[in-house]
């Protein structure tokens, strides 16, 4: 889905503004502003929390002007193994937006799956919503298919939802259910809202198991359901309203 964004000229936060443009998150975009590479109508800003006028003011990161996009882009893809989920790789690797030339618009992925991960990635210039998905406290639900090697009983289910403390000392809890299991490979289905960095890999290593294979299937109600692996669509308007309306944008 593509939605031309109506001119309102309104005042909003710094951060905010930037997370809008697509240019970071809020969180690396206070980085970026204590760091001193935003300026505003050619002022440096090292502080936070500014209000500016999204249509007035002249905002650049880096040197580089930065504007809210005429059009909002709402993209599902089908990542494949082998693909970094960013724009750009130091190592020349292949990433996610080799896969999605066709996208006329600049997007950036929400959130983030591992080179060896497959599956479902929402990529969006909607900055706003893009933060609101990917923050903790909307719990949003990513479910998963997960290949393990060994057997894993199903009694051990209970322990992902009381949790299992991982090495950093944060407790992982996820609902998961047994797919197939015997004593070579075990498959499981699991659902997380938070979803930390590689949380999968690590909840089972504290266990004990090692990870042959991770897809996830679905993040809140999008799939990719009869999407091949590496295809692209956009996202329709009933699909992107009911995104919003699970951020509480209306």
């Amino acid at each position: 889905m593509r939605v031309r964004r109506l001119p309102w000229n309104v005042m909003m936060r710094l951060n905010k503004f930037l997370s809008r443009c697509g240019v970071a998150s809020r969180r690396q975009a206070d980085e970026m502003i204590l760091a001193g590479r935003v300026t505003v109508n050619g002022e440096k800003i090292t502080k936070l929390g500014l209000v500016i006028d999204e249509i007035n003011d002249v905002v650049r990161v880096d040197e580089e002007t930065v504007r809210l996009p005429a059009e909002e882009s709402y993209v599902v893809l089908n990542k494949p193994k082998g693909y970094i989920s960013s724009l750009a790789d130091r190592y020349n690797r292949p990433t996610v937006i080799d896969l999605i030339k066709g996208v006329r618009d600049r997007v950036y992925p929400v959130g983030r799956l591992d080179l060896d991960t497959e599956g479902i990635l929402l990529l969006t210039n909607d900055g706003e919503l893009a933060y609101r998905l990917a923050h903790p406290k909307f719990d949003i639900k990513k479910e998963y298919v997960v290949t393990i090697k060994g057997l894993f009983p199903d009694h051990l289910t209970e322990k992902l939802e009381q949790g299992v403390k991982l090495e950093d000392g944060y407790l992982a809890r996820s609902k998961a259910k047994v797919l197939s299991a015997n004593e070579s490979n075990s498959v499981l289905q699991m659902e997380l809202t938070e979803g930390k960095k590689r949380e999968i890999k690590r909840i089972f290593a504290a266990m004990g198991y090692n990870v042959k294979s991770l897809k996830r299937i679905r993040f809140a109600d999008i799939s990719v359901e009869g999407m091949r692996s590496g295809s692209w669509r956009y996202l329709n308007r009933k699909e992107v309203l009911k995104l919003r309306r699970k951020v509480g944008l209306h």
